[in-house]
C-alpha cells in the first residue's frame, strides 16, 4: 500500500509476504533496497512476514515514480510470494 505519510515529503512503501516458501523480511528488505534507485532515501521497518519502507520524495521524486517503481522491483522474481499490501 502507498500512504501518503503525515510528512509530506514521504511516501510509505509496505510489502506482505503472500507465499510462505518466500524468503523472510530480513533477506527481502535487503533484496527491495537493492532493486529501488540507490539515490533514494529509505527507512525500513522489517519483521518476517512485512517490509514497511519510508521513502523521502526528493530530487524529482514523486508519488507515482515510487508507485512505477515499486510494481517494477516487484515483478522481480528474487521478490517472487511477495506483494503490495492492499
Amino acid at each position: 500500500m502507498l500512504t501518503p505519510d503525515h510528512i509530506s515529503d514521504s511516501v510509505e512503501v509496505v510489502t506482505v509476504r503472500r507465499d510462505s516458501s518466500a524468503p523472510s523480511g530480513e533477506t527481502t528488505v535487503v533484496r527491495l533496497l537493492g532493486l529501488l534507485p540507490a539515490t533514494w532515501s529509505c527507512t525500513s521497518e522489517v519483521s518476517p512476514d512485512r517490509v514497511r519502507l519510508r521513502i523521502e520524495l526528493a530530487g524529482g521524486t514523486d508519488r507515482s515514480a515510487v508507485r512505477r517503481a515499486l510494481r517494477e522491483v516487484l515483478a522481480d522474481t528474487a521478490l517472487y510470494g511477495w506483494a503490495q499490501e492492499n
